[in-house]
């Protein structure tokens, strides 16, 4: 059955898109309509759904025009809805959630909007189908109202997840480059595969691995799914047999490696990364270079970037950062004289700073912002002579056409929906929107962290830390269970439906993971006004044991806030066992003694541990004895102390002294034990001056908290040297990278 289509796409690149169409032998020349403002129209059935889904690079996904009239009040909007023929769209079994927003019209509740309209094809489906309840188990229909100067558009998508999910990105980042734009900025050139690319600020490579997917032509939906493909079997079977035909066409090398250079590890170790799962790291090749490094011997070829720019601010650059890249960026183009070059940036300024202007400019969006791509085309090309080996190419630039190609999953949860509204608790879209970001971005840290936590010995580690805003969740895993823990922040939900908002959040966790709902542990974390304290938040007592850096320890995942092992302090506590080696060692504020275990696993000749609570030091006792520690035999002196540090250090001066002091104290902390609170911000530095006078000359103390707007004087103590080391110290699990801050002293 033909149906009108539409190829959703980013402002400008509608004449792509239809070039596209046109490669894939679609017609998209519906008249003067078929391409407007983000829209390709073209019409086709399941054939051409599953083909534009598969193979279209830049557009972002593919929907069913239902239906367009004027709807300026909800009567309107609700019968014209109403009416439609949905029993032909939707099985009676069908999920349909419904999305809308409004633009310069007199509806403008987009909530009120989806009600309306979901009411309405609850309607029209009972209608249809002849049957009184509708339970949405079945395929997912999302319907989409787009209302516009009171003209109503009603889409369903075929896609799910956005086109721009090609399932290969391994890290989000507020600076990444969506994929369709990075495909489309690679077919506004004239590049053939034939010649060189690079671009000199790759950062998670998101350029040169679509360049790479064009000229091995893979389709770039080739390793996702698609909404459609929960219609019907046959819809499975025809994108089955496309995917066979795709992945038939690919290359398994291209004439000439695509290069990306950046100076930053990390997003040059996200492009790598990046390349691997989309199957092109064999045709990119990143490298960690400046701008003044990169050069080619080749005359001619295609340099294609995207350089960083203010939102809102073209004209201020106090990155240094972005400074240093535009000042080096004139030389470079200059080192290739006769290649064609492609910025894409929201810097207006550009062309003043190359001294010429762009042989042409387009105007493009990324995200939100309006971004101009500037093109400086560089000569035509001739018979190139290459080295020895290497054969001739005569490519005829003029005959090029710009833009002419050579050559995840959405999760999805079942709610079962009965007649009229629940009292509390209902979840809306938006929900089940999140639950589908949840999932996809644990699902890739998950493997991206698949393979480092067991070759070095790690069972314990962070998966995810609030990387999406509108999810502020931090999840860890502990060997095979999760620690959830919320921290609050503004939302529009009720209590009622918050609480299953989270555990709608915490199922999702367990099913992206593979985690049974019973070794899942959620927490919520408030915000910790005028330094007030956590406390207990259950009763269970149960422990369980956990591996890290070799040793052995008792975690608490149900009880606590905190499990009783800080993952934060990983590599603190190994450069503290590094440095263990016949020293006497003291470690205050000991919480569960993990810095102890590691102290006396590094041969430390005596370990005192000290904190007020018995839990803690009874906890602490119990590490020491899991890892035979306390044994008869063990090697070193090991004393657990219940009592408050500020009291049992002025008590020790005179009496006892040590070579390596490890001080991590809370924020802050109360206690009936003692007469005043614990305030780190006022109380750590008098403690410091205490605690310096028992640590023997060039010795050692590990300071830490957890304070980040934390100050003091380190000229106010007798010390010969003080490092703040805290970016050494937080793990590379850990977004959070001033998760705590840690300084190493020594005592003069």
């Amino acid at each position: 059955m033909s149906q009108d289509l539409i190829a959703m796409c980013g402002f400008g690149l509608e004449k792509v898109v239809q070039r596209e169409l046109a490669d894939l032998q679609i017609d998209s020349s519906l008249g003067a309509d078929a391409a407007s403002a983000g829209r390709v129209a073209f019409r086709g059935g399941l054939p051409e759904i599953a083909l534009t889904n598969l193979h279209l690079r830049c557009a972002q996904r593919i929907v069913i025009r239902v239906a367009e009239f004027n709807a300026a009040d909800f009567d309107a909007l609700f019968e014209q809805t109403k009416d439609l023929p949905w029993g032909e769209l939707i099985p009676a079994a069908g999920q349909f959630p419904v999305s809308a927003r409004s633009y310069k019209s007199q509806l403008t509740s987009a909530p009120a909007l989806q009600r309306s309209v979901k009411k309405a094809i609850a309607q029209a489906l009972q209608r249809d189908h002849f049957v009184g309840e509708l339970p949405e188990t079945g395929g997912r229909y999302h319907v989409d109202l787009a209302l516009q100067n009171d003209q109503a558009l009603l889409t369903l998508d075929t896609s799910g997840q956005p086109l721009s999910q090609r399932g290969y990105q391994s890290h989000h980042s507020k600076a990444i480059l969506s994929q369709t734009l990075a495909a489309a900025l690679v077919k506004l050139t004239y590049w053939k595969p034939e010649f060189p690319l690079i671009d000199p600020y790759c950062g998670a490579g998101i350029i040169p691995i679509e360049a790479a997917m064009i000229a091995a032509r893979i389709a770039p939906g080739v390793d996702r799914e698609f909404a459609f493909e929960s219609w019907s079997d046959e819809s499975k079977r025809l994108l089955g047999t496309l995917r066979e035909q795709a992945v038939e066409q690919q290359l398994n090398e291209i004439p000439e490696r695509i290069l990306g250079f950046d100076t930053n590890s990390r997003r040059l170790a996200d492009a790598r990364q990046n390349a691997q799962l989309a199957g092109v790291d064999e045709m990119v090749h990143f490298q960690d270079a400046r701008f003044d490094q990169i050069s080619s011997k080749r005359r001619f070829g295609s340099l294609v970037t995207r350089l960083p720019f203010v939102p809102g601010e073209p004209q201020d650059w106090r990155s240094d950062e972005a400074a240093v890249l535009y000042e080096t960026i004139p030389d470079l183009l200059r080192r290739l004289p006769t290649w064609s070059h492609y910025v894409f940036t929201g810097n207006r300024k550009l062309e003043d700073l190359l001294g010429r202007p762009a042989d042409r400019r387009r105007k493009l969006y990324d995200g939100k912002f309006s971004c101009t791509y500037y093109q400086f085309h560089g000569p035509r090309p001739v018979v190139e002579q290459r080295s020895v080996n290497e054969a001739a190419t005569t490519v005829n630039e003029s005959d090029a056409n710009p833009g002419q190609e050579v050559a995840q999953a959405p999760s999805t949860m079942t709610l079962v929906h009965a007649e009229g509204k629940a009292a509390f608790g209902e979840l809306n879209d938006k929900a089940l929107h999140q639950a589908g970001l949840f999932t996809s971005r644990l699902t890739k840290r998950a493997k991206h962290l698949r393979r480092w936590p067991t070759q070095r010995g790690i069972t314990c580690f962070r998966l995810y830390e609030r990387d999406i805003p509108e999810i502020p969740l931090v999840v860890d895993r502990y060997e095979d269970h999760l620690h959830i823990t919320e921290f609050e922040r503004p939302h529009d939900r009720d209590p009622a439906q918050h609480g299953n908002w989270l555990d709608l959040m915490a199922e999702t966790a367990g099913k992206a993971l593979n985690v049974p709902s019973n070794q899942i542990h959620f927490k919520r974390r408030g915000r910790q006004e005028n330094f007030s304290q956590h406390e207990k938040v259950a009763q269970t007592g149960n422990r369980m044991e956990v591996g890290e850096g070799g040793l052995k320890f008792w975690v608490n995942l149900s009880d606590y806030i905190d499990t009783g092992l800080f993952l934060d302090h990983r590599v603190t506590r190994d450069m503290v066992r590094k440095e263990s080696a016949g020293k006497d060692v003291l470690n205050l504020f000991a919480y569960t003694g993990s810095f102890s275990v590691y102290a006396a696993d590094g041969g430390a000749r005596s370990t005192t541990t000290v904190d007020l609570s018995n839990t803690y030091t009874r906890w602490a006792e119990d590490n020491l004895k899991l890892n035979g520690f306390l044994d008869d035999g063990a090697v070193g002196d090991h004393q657990l102390i219940t009592r408050d540090v500020g009291r049992f250090v002025k008590d020790q001066i005179g009496q006892a002294e040590y070579d390596l002091v490890v001080l991590d104290p809370p924020t802050y902390s109360r206690s009936k034990k003692t007469d005043q609170d614990w305030n780190v911000q006022r109380d750590a530095l008098p403690l410091l001056q205490d605690l310096l006078q028992l640590v023997r000359p060039g010795g050692v103390v590990y300071f830490s908290n957890n304070f980040r707007r934390f100050k003091f004087d380190p000229q106010s103590l007798e010390l010969s040297a003080c490092h703040e080391i805290s970016k050494q110290t937080v793990p590379e699990d850990f977004r959070n990278r001033r998760i705590h801050r840690c300084w190493r002293m020594v005592r003069r």
